[in-house]
Formats: structure tokens, sequence, C-alpha cells
């Protein structure tokens, strides 16, 4: 087993913007598909979220451009990604590697002004090294801005999973149209589903495969959840937040309005709270994501959009609010914490009418989820009892949990219910730390929601069309430890 970068052969200025940041031993996932890309292969490569998976074609690309020069000054090398915030990830982290290399980077994607597209354009038309795009973007420049994608010579897919769920299998064709067919192809991906392995069969030549513990969640996260009704879910949160702590919180939620008015109802309890939906304009996120960072918020409550590519240290507890609607959005939700050898708590919330999703995760990850015991204050909840509550509300007992829930806090979320009521709490009982009135954020998810419709918390909405976000050329500049780090 590879235990150090230097056996990589990676060169020596990137080793050094390596050991700047402070990282020594490659992960499973960059020992396995650094020597191949280095090598000259197309690689499709599988890997869970928090495994390090941009580094392992980070560093190599750069190694490849540092070696090859580009004296024509064209654009050699295409990252496609599926989010602006995945995008600025990844261009953080180019900027800490390349500390010592002068590789030039272009950040294209939408939801800005005018300058920010002729920023892109004058990036791109300069010969940007590397450029970072989102699909919807990138087409937009190719169709108005006369960028030349025919020199390409290294392009990277990455969450091509998620883009195709996304609906950008189409755009990510009609990109590779404009490419040379003599180029190396990259292909990363959380799962490798039919689909993925259709498209891979499309563009990669005889790649080599790289398979990391496949859609199964980190070891390191203490998963449970608590099956309750949904006007108990605020309840069960007062009672997780009765006491300050020093790690960070995410709780997610599938749709914006929920985010929105879930926000707005957990200010009012007094704590320290911050949306992120794609509603928000570039700079209010770009706010919010430093507030979060920095501590200035410790509670973020967010849609999907940041379940994938945003790497924040000191995340204690992933809360999903609501179940995800399919087991891979599980698992990218609580990779958020336990990141980087640390270890972190996930907690989600299973209403009556979720026990039949919650369950399809359950098998999906191949574990039975710990089942807490509600706090004694939100009073008895519904059985679990997946087979029966699917699609439907019904009533029943206590659940089956044991004591517990959330690690690292104590057992506030375990008391003893042995004076819990037998029927289910009413909305008016005063006795109940849910009987406040339940908002609009508690009620479940419209299928035009934007994660049922796949695409909304991209870049291709008529919204991101319309406002333009600049990115930037840059060259050799300060170190940034900031971003995803090779232990993503």
């Amino acid at each position: 087993m590879t235990t150090s970068f230097a056996e990589l052969g990676l060169n020596e200025q990137i080793l050094a913007g390596v050991d700047a940041l402070g990282f020594s031993t490659p992960t499973p996932v960059q020992a396995g598909a650094i020597p191949e890309v280095l090598a000259g292969r197309d690689v499709v490569a599988s890997a869970q979220t928090g495994t390090g998976k941009t580094a392992a074609y980070t560093l190599p690309l750069l190694n490849k451009l540092l070696l090859e020069g580009n004296p024509d000054n064209v654009v050699k090398s295409l990252i496609i990604v599926p989010t602006r915030e995945l995008a600025q990830q990844i261009d953080q982290q180019f900027q800490g590697f390349s500390y010592y290399a002068p590789i030039s980077t272009t950040v294209v994607y939408g939801g800005g002004d005018g300058k920010g597209w002729d920023i892109q354009k004058k990036g791109m038309l300069s010969g940007s090294d590397v450029v970072i795009a989102t699909p919807g973007r990138m087409i937009a420049h190719l169709q108005n801005s006369g960028v030349d994608l025919s020199h390409v010579e290294y392009l990277i897919l990455d969450e091509a999973d998620r883009m195709l769920d996304m609906g950008f299998s189409e755009d990510i064709m009609k990109i590779v149209s404009y490419m040379p067919r003599e180029r190396q192809t990259i292909m990363f991906s959380a799962t490798l589903p039919p689909k993925i392995r259709e498209l891979a069969k499309t563009i990669l030549r005889n790649p080599a495969e790289v398979n990391i513990a496949i859609s199964k969640p980190n070891e390191a996260i203490d998963q449970s959840a608590y099956i309750c009704y949904e006007n108990q879910k605020l309840g069960i949160i007062r009672e997780l937040f009765a006491e300050p702590t020093d790690s960070k919180t995410i709780i997610f939620s599938s749709s914006k309005l929920k985010v929105k008015e879930l926000a707005h109802t957990l200010k009012r309890m007094k704590l320290d709270v911050a949306a992120m939906h794609s509603d928000l304009e570039q700079a209010q996120r770009e706010e919010v994501m430093l507030n979060f960072k920095n501590n200035k918020v410790k509670i973020l409550v967010a849609t999907d959009i940041v379940a994938r590519g945003i790497d924040i240290e000191d995340i204690g507890l992933v809360l999903n609010y609501d179940v995800p609607h399919d087991p891979e959005d599980y698992i990218h939700r609580i990779g958020r914490t336990a990141r980087a050898a640390a270890t972190g708590s996930a907690v989600t919330f299973v209403s009556e009418e979720e026990q039949g999703k919650f369950h399809q995760i359950e098998k999906f990850i191949e574990r039975d989820i710990r089942k807490a015991e509600l706090p004694e204050s939100v009073g008895e909840g519904p059985k679990y009892a997946p087979g029966e509550n699917r699609g439907r509300f019904g009533r029943g007992g206590r659940s089956g949990g044991r004591s517990g829930g959330r690690g690292g806090r104590g057992d506030r979320s375990g008391r003893n219910d042995r004076n819990r009521r037998s029927e289910r709490p009413a909305a008016g009982d005063a006795t109940s730390a849910a009987a406040q009135p339940v908002p609009a954020a508690a009620q479940p998810a419209s299928p035009d929601s934007d994660h049922a419709s796949g695409r909304g918390e991209g870049n291709r909405g008529t919204r991101d069309r319309r406002r333009h976000r600049g990115g930037r050329n840059r060259r050799r500049k300060t170190p940034v430890s900031g971003g995803e780090s090779s232990q993503q």
C-alpha cells in the first residue's frame, strides 16, 4: 500500500504544495487513481464522499500541466461539475496545491452579472490552463464567446452521477463534441449505476476502474433516527439544541420553501441559524458559507445544494429534517460530517409516511439504523412499521429504539419514556415543545420541489441563465488552505 505522495511519482513542485497543506499520506482513492492518470489512461472512479477524490485528479492533472507547459496559451483541461459551489471548492484546491507551480485557472458558472461573464470569457480566450465549469454556463460561452476547446487534452467529469440526475446528459455530450477525440478523460462518480457505465462507454477508451467503498456511509458516522409524528420534529430540535455545543450543524430539508420557513422558525427559537438555498444570490451564498465556516453561524439549514462538494471542518451533526428522496442523497448528506478522519453524528427524523423511504435507505446501506427514543417532552411517537405506514398516516405505540440519539451531546435525546402518553400528542398540548403551530416548513415536500425536479439546485434554471457570474484567471497566488482538502 502506498504510504506517501512521493511514492506516486508526483513532481517536486506539486509535492511541495501538498506538504504545505499538511498532507502526507494518500487516501485509497488517491493511491488508486493518481498512478493511472499519470500513466495517461482514461479512468472511471467510484468513491464515497469524504475520501479525497478531488485531489485524486487535481494532483496528477497539475503534474501533467506543469511538465508540459502551455506555450500556445490554449485551454488544455476542462473540469465539468454539477454546481457552482463544487466549482469554487475545486478552484480553491487548485490554488493550494499549485502555489509552487505557474498554473492558471478560470471558474465558469452562472448566477452573476455581465462583468462576471466578461471575466470568464477573457480567462478562457487567454488560454487558461484549467477551466472548471458547470454545463449550462459552458455551453452559453461556447455558443456566444468563441471559446475554443479543440486543444483540450484532459476532460474530467466530477460527480457524474449527480449531473445525470440533474438532466445534464445532453449538455455533457454537446460540450464533448467541441473537443478532439484524442484526449484523456477521467470520470468520478459516487456510484456506478448502468447510466454512468453507459456514459463511460461513450466517452472513455478502455478506462482503468477504481472502486472504493461504493455507496456506503463512513463508518466513523454515528447514525440514528427518531421515529416521530411530523408535528414532533420541532420539539425534538428544541431538546437537541437545549445546550450549546462547539461543533457546527447542518439541517437538511428537501425543498427551498421548507428550508426558508424552518430557518425562520428556528431563529424564533433563539437558535443561531442561517438558510442556504438556490434562491439566494451568489454574493449571499458566499456570505452564508463564510459565516458558517468562521463560526458566526452555528446551524445551517440547507437544501441538497450543500450535500456535495462542500468541505467544512467541525461539522459535528448532520440532521435530516425529512428523509431524503433516495439513498444516495442520504449518503451524501451525512457525508458532510466525520470528514478527514474525524467523527460525527447523523440524525434523521422519520415521520409515518416517510418510513417506507427510510427503510429503503437501510436496505441500501445494508444496516439497521439505531432508533433513538423520543424526548419525554414531545410525547409518544408512532411505531416503526414501514410496511404498514408507507404512504399513509396511522397511529402506533412507542418506537422500539434504544436510548441514545445524537452522539457527543449526552443523553438528552434518549430519555426514559415511562411517563409517556399512549396517544399521539395533540397540537395544543402545553406540555409539548412541539405544541406551537407547525409551520409550512414541516409539511411534506411538494412534488414540484427543487429536489423532485432534479434541477433546481444546479445552474440550468432560467434565473441563473439571466444572471451571469464571473470566474477568474489566475497565476501564482497566496496558498489557500480552505476548500476541499485531499481528505475531502
